[in-house]
């Protein structure tokens, strides 16, 4: 893994690399996914299934692209019980974490009459998407969905692409069944989340869309956004370990390629006040990619958007460069870590200590792991149940408050040239003073 030393130019550099990987250059898709979308609006189900059976090798239906409760018992049955059992455990922690979120309802009464407030609505339906065929993601679906349950959400809709015999992973099926999902439809790719958007004869639509997928989904929830919510457009995995010299080398490493194993675009650094430490990464990473299964992907990520960079003996230039990268994943690998917590200001997830491996939150610890990517924490936060809930605010006024501020209601309104609106506020008083029921004049 390539080390080097921190300057403006090696800065400059690392954030040029990090942008190559930006989802917005997606363009190159933007073309297929807008015809598979409009084929999806003209055609609602015949294209849907049409692209299953192109990109999936599936034959869905009308008759069977929903699963059924019979499924879902088959499903279950499949799973080896160590792993429900630890499924189960990991959606307690994640379910007790988001409900420590939820927010109320509340309103302020004051003595002249006026009552403010804020009222909270769950949305009333939510697609989450989880990526499928031959891979199960059994976390993405917990984390998901529970956040949607815990706000309130009523239709919880998951799509995922089905496997050749049209059917989807076992393991995912159970984890959407343990943590809510009221319905689950056997489609994935564009043509879901465009079902999703749109509505289809077998697909009803939703308020918003969730849930992570490759390059072609993220860009066509990019495409329905507005016709629908979106929760964020994901780009590649990535993680930053800030490392001082008394870690251990193995732990580090380890945690680099826990990210780097992901996707060959897949982004790992490590910036660390200690040249030794540094060296001895570099060599353990070469210890531990061979061991890996997926070595291939994770040396291709190591080589191309893997980085060691050293701010000799200053840790905190090291946060500095974190909160210019504002990663996903931040890993703070240092003594006394909670010294530091204050000065970091960009980042999805935090993980505090040398006993924190990023994989805990991935799959138990309990926050979200659906997080923003490609320096989108500087204004993004990860998926919470905030993002399943809207909120409409309210105001009461009694006659004779409003009777005390309507002359500068109509005011402020003249200085814009909107008649009406001060007409609309100061029409009251008048009808109140002339005891008048109906519009009888002008202001």
């Amino acid at each position: 893994m390539r080390i080097v030393d921190l300057n403006e130019t090696t800065k400059r550099n690392l954030l040029s690399d990090l942008l190559k990987r930006d989802p917005n250059n997606y363009e190159e898709y933007a073309g297929v996914l807008h015809e598979i979308i409009d084929q999806v609006k003209e055609k609602g189900d015949e294209a849907v299934f049409a692209y299953t059976e192109k990109f999936d090798k599936a034959r869905i239906t009308g008759d069977n692209v929903r699963v059924t409760k019979a499924e879902i018992e088959e499903a279950r049955a499949m799973v080896k019980p160590e792993l429900l059992r630890v499924m189960e455990r990991a959606m307690e922690n994640i379910r007790d974490y988001h409900q420590k979120q939820v927010r109320h309802s509340w309103f302020d009464s004051r003595e002249d009459g006026v009552i403010l407030g804020q009222k909270q609505t769950a949305l009333e339906s939510v697609g989450v998407y989880v990526p499928g065929g031959k891979a199960a993601y059994p976390s993405s679906v917990l984390m998901n969905i529970i956040p949607a349950e815990v706000a309130g959400v009523k239709r919880i809709v998951m799509v995922t692409p089905p496997g050749k015999d049209g059917k989807v992973n076992p393991v995912t099926l159970t984890a959407a069944h343990l943590a809510g999902a009221t319905e689950v439809y056997k489609v994935g790719g564009a043509q879901a989340v465009a079902a999703l958007a749109l509505g289809t004869e077998s697909v009803p639509k939703v308020d918003k869309i969730v849930g992570p997928g490759n390059a072609y989904v993220a860009e066509a929830k990019r495409q329905v956004f507005g016709r629908v919510a979106i929760d964020m457009i994901a780009g590649p995995s990535e993680i930053l370990v800030v490392a001082d010299g008394t870690c251990n080398p193995e732990f580090v490493a380890a945690d680099l390629l826990s990210q780097a194993e992901h996707d060959k675009m897949a982004s790992a650094v490590l910036v660390t006040d200690s040249r030794k430490l540094a060296a001895e990464v570099s060599l353990a990473l070469e210890r531990q990619i061979p061991k890996l299964p997926r070595a291939d992907i994770a040396r291709a990520s190591i080589d191309n958007n893997g980085k060691i960079i050293v701010a000799e003996n200053d840790l905190m230039l090291a946060i500095d460069i974190a909160n210019e990268i504002a990663p996903e994943h931040l890993e703070l690998c240092v003594d006394n870590p909670f010294d530091y917590l204050d000065k970091i200001r960009h980042a999805g997830s935090i993980f505090m200590g040398k006993y924190c491996p990023e994989a805990l939150g991935d799959y138990f610890a309990g926050p979200n792991h659906t997080l923003p990517t490609s320096g989108t924490a500087r204004f993004s936060s990860p998926l919470s149940v905030d993002d399943f809930v809207k909120k409409s605010q309210f105001t009461y006024f009694t006659a004779e408050a409003l009777s005390k501020v309507a002359e500068k209601v109509a005011y402020f309104a003249h200085k814009e040239g909107l008649d009406a609106h001060a007409r609309s506020a100061v029409l009251r008083n008048a009808v109140q003073d002339t005891n008048v029921t109906d519009d009888t004049g002008g202001i």
